[in-house]
């Protein structure tokens, strides 16, 4: 009797627990086929709510989520068709993998787009650029050339003077502006030459310090810890480093310092200009390099966009980092060997 009442006892909670199990894993179990059937790319998935209420919730969400997805495939593959990564006959996308592989070529095609997209833009840039600066400069030269007449008079007063010198600045810096519309049009870079690494960068240094203190007392600072003969486009590269170096000296209204560091990266001679001035949000930094974008009052946009075709060009890169009010650093990678 003892002993059948134990059998009893454990057959009895044993199906008392068994049935309670199976109560709570059955919803569990339908949300797995569910998921099972979703990736196998069925979302046509329905779920007969449980009666416990504390599912109905996961139930509901669920569902949500299968209809989400459905909607995300149908414009997916509808997207696919319309750039021509899918044809008709290869069907719908139907699965979690094709569309990973798809979502894949649709960001590489858009991105050669949008590459092909801004060299038709600078190209057309450029030659406009080119024939408008050459018809300008002409006449520009016939009218500095009389200025500088003017001059050396020595009849002429103060005033006078001051207008001269001043009309004689303002020429230089439509000179300049003329000059960098024209870098535009360069098809080709200028031949490699060997020089030493801190050579360069102290003839950049001597360049750039006494423009820094005339600004507004800017302390250039260059730090090289070492030192290797380089082969690279010479003048291109001084010309990038000085924009990128005179763009963040005039960011600092009220003075600062302008740190240069330099360090090797496999192939690339990394030059890291920082400055300490107004810095730039994230919106700035998407923009630069583009057609006509300046951040300052006086700016044309032009000599930033020619920086990074330049270093392009040569197979190099430019990286931004910056922060609102804190200060900007950009990298520019070189090649060279």
């Amino acid at each position: 009797i003892f002993v059948g009442s134990i059998a009893f006892i454990f057959c009895f909670v044993y199906c008392v627990i068994h049935y309670y199990l199976n109560k709570l894993m059955s919803p569990v179990n339908k949300l797995i086929k569910g998921i099972k059937k979703v990736s196998e790319g069925d979302f046509n998935v329905y779920l007969k709510k449980d009666s416990s209420a504390d599912f109905e919730e996961l139930f509901d969400r669920f569902i949500q989520m299968v209809s989400q997805l459905h909607v995300l495939f149908d414009k997916l593959s509808t997207t696919s068709l319309q750039i021509g990564s899918k044809s008709k006959e290869d069907g719908l996308i139907n699965n979690f993998d094709e569309a990973i592989q798809e979502i894949d070529k649709i960001v590489y095609q858009t991105n050669i787009q949008k590459e092909l997209q801004k060299a038709e833009k600078m190209n057309a840039i450029g030659q406009l650029a080119a024939s408008v600066a050459h018809e300008i400069r002409n006449p520009m030269t016939v009218v500095k050339g009389f200025l500088q007449i003017f001059q050396n008079k020595s009849k002429l007063s103060e005033d006078e003077l001051s207008y001269i010198n001043l009309m004689m600045d303002e020429m230089n810096r439509a000179e300049g502006i003329i000059n960098d519309y024209l870098s535009l049009a360069k098809p080709d870079l200028g031949s490699k030459e060997s020089v030493m690494l801190s050579q360069f960068t102290a003839h950049i240094s001597d360049l750039m310090n006494g423009y820094a203190l005339m600004v507004s007392n800017i302390h250039v600072q260059i730090k090289l810890d070492f030192d290797m003969e380089i082969n690279i486009n010479k003048n291109e590269v001084k010309q990038v480093l000085i924009n990128i170096m005179k763009n963040g000296i005039e960011s600092m209204k009220n003075g600062g310092e302008l740190l240069v560091s330099i360090q090797k990266d496999g192939e690339y001679i990394v030059f890291s200009i920082t400055d300490t001035g107004i810095g730039m949000n994230e919106e700035q930094m998407a923009r630069l390099g583009t057609a006509f974008y300046s951040l300052k009052d006086k700016g044309t946009g032009i000599g930033l966009m020619v920086c990074y075709q330049v270093i392009e060009r040569m197979k190099g890169k430019i990286e931004v980092e910056s922060e609102k009010n804190k200060g900007t650093t950009f990298k520019v990678y070189v090649p060279y060997k």
